[in-house]
Parts: C-alpha cells; sequence; structure tokens
C-alpha cells in the first residue's frame, strides 16, 4: 500500500529575520525544498552549487514559487578557497550568517571488491570532509557573535546497511560523529549543530539516475510505501533551524518511515 504525500505545509515564520546559506541547493532534491522552505519562513538566504547553469535556475524558480529574491554563489565544497569564499559572500551579501545548512553530498554505487580508491575518496571529500570544511569555515563566525545554527544531512545508511553503499554510509556516519563532536565544542558559544537523517527522498535526478527495480526495493521498505518528498525533509531541517530547538544539539533526526 502507498500513501499520498500530505499537502504541503505553508510557512509559519519559523526563520523570521533569519539568514540563511544552504549548499547543493540546485536542482529539485531537498536543498532546493530546503532553501524554498526557509524563505517561506522569513529568512533572507545564499545558496550556492557547483552547476552555474542549475544555480541560476534554483534561484530564478525560488523567487517566481515565492516572490522572493535569493542570492547565489557558486562554490565546490571539495575546494577550500570556493569554502572560504562562499562565508565571505555570505556575510557581505546577508550582513551575519544565522544559519548554515549542509546538504552537499555525493552517492555512488559500488561493492567494497570492486571500489576503487578514487570511487572511495570523492565520496567521502564531498560528503563528509565538505561538511567538515564548511563547518570549520563558519564556526568562528558564529562564534564570535555567540549565536547560530548548522544542520547537516546525513542518512539512514549512516546506522544501516545497503549492498554497493559502503564509501556514502561511512561518510554519512562520519557527518553524525562530526555533527555530535562539533556540537559539543561549539555549545558553549551558543551555537547548536544537529542533523537530519532521511531515509528515502523521492526527486527528478534520483528517479533519473535509478533504476526502477531499486525504486520499487527502496518504497517497499517504507512504512508509507512510498518515498519522502523533499518538502518533508525539509520541514524537518527548518524546525532544527528554528527557535523550536533551541535545547537540541549534538542530535540525528530521522526523517524516515522505514520499518525497524
Amino acid at each position: 500500500m502507498s500513501l499520498s504525500p500530505p499537502p504541503y505545509v505553508p510557512g509559519h515564520g519559523l526563520l523570521k529575520d533569519k539568514t540563511v546559506i544552504v549548499t547543493a541547493a540546485a536542482g529539485k532534491g531537498i536543498g532546493f525544498a530546503a532553501a524554498k522552505k526557509c524563505v517561506e519562513e522569513g529568512a533572507r538566504i545564499l545558496i550556492s552549487d557547483i552547476h552555474e547553469r542549475r544555480l541560476g535556475e534554483a534561484a530564478e524558480a525560488i523567487e517566481k514559487e515565492t516572490g522572493t529574491a535569493v542570492a547565489t554563489k557558486l562554490c565546490n565544497v571539495a575546494v577550500q578557497e570556493d569554502v572560504d569564499g562562499l562565508i565571505e559572500a555570505a556575510i557581505g551579501e546577508l550582513g551575519h550568517v544565522d544559519v548554515l545548512i549542509n546538504n552537499a553530498g555525493l552517492g555512488g554505487t559500488a561493492n567494497v571488491v570492486d571500489m576503487t580508491d578514487e570511487q572511495w575518496h570523492v565520496v567521502l571529500d564531498i560528503t563528509l570532509t565538505g561538511t567538515f570544511r564548511m563547518t570549520r569555515a563558519m564556526l568562528p563566525h558564529m562564534m564570535e557573535r555567540k549565536s547560530g545554527v548548522i544542520v547537516n544531512n546525513a542518512s539512514v545508511l549512516g546506522w544501516r546497511a545497503q549492498v554497493g553503499q559502503a564509501h556514502y554510509a561511512a561518510a554519512k556516519a562520519g557527518v553524525m560523529a562530526l555533527t555530535r563532536c562539533s556540537a559539543m565544542e561549539a555549545a558553549e558559544h551558543g551555537v547548536r549543530i544537529n542533523c537530519v537523517s532521511p531515509s528515502f527522498a523521492t526527486h527528478p535526478f534520483l528517479v533519473k539516475t535509478t533504476p526502477q527495480e531499486t525504486l520499487d526495493t527502496l518504497e517497499a521498505q517504507e512504512a508509507f510505501g512510498r518515498g519522502a518528498q523533499p518538502f518533508e525533509v525539509a520541514n524537518v531541517m527548518v524546525f532544527l533551524a528554528s527557535d523550536y530547538s533551541s535545547y537540541m544539539t549534538g542530535e540525528t533526526v530521522a526523517v524516515s518511515s522505514q520499518r525497524a
């Protein structure tokens, strides 16, 4: 049985007057949904991505759908100079940064026995080390202000096993560990760091690049009989970014309907 997705939840001003950076916001996945939701919740935002054309299209789509223009900045989270440039651009554009949503990540499929060093390293470098680079670059600004929130994007594969996903699972488990440890370091400075752990979010790029048989298997594992809509993951990110989660730090919140 597959249940229909719920109605889209309108904004409630949860991020009114906040400033937000969202990485990997191009396309129609979780990053784009998070960026759009932040705007709808009252934030001023800057979005980044490695793809110039798609980044521009995302900004145009957000403005068309919300009536609010957003700033953009190209950034490859695997390059420290790009990361530093993104933080500098965001502070210049927004004045300060209240929230960083680390969404950038890279997947792939390969069994360990066949996996090359390059396949392993590229997934770890973007998904885990990219999150580390962004966090490291953002923390001094937030610590100086004694305020700020970082929301990372992990995955249930950080807890669970799946064939062909050792590199991605290791990276996402690392994001969870990075979240916990960096949160303890940042807490005394008034900065909170949490992450979401989605199981399976359906978006056009995933559908385009994933065999239907695999999609069917993933949907069958979900109690709702469907993948999450990207906005359903974005809703939880917004909660973690908002003052409603003021006593949460170092936590990983599963956004999942997977059966135990």
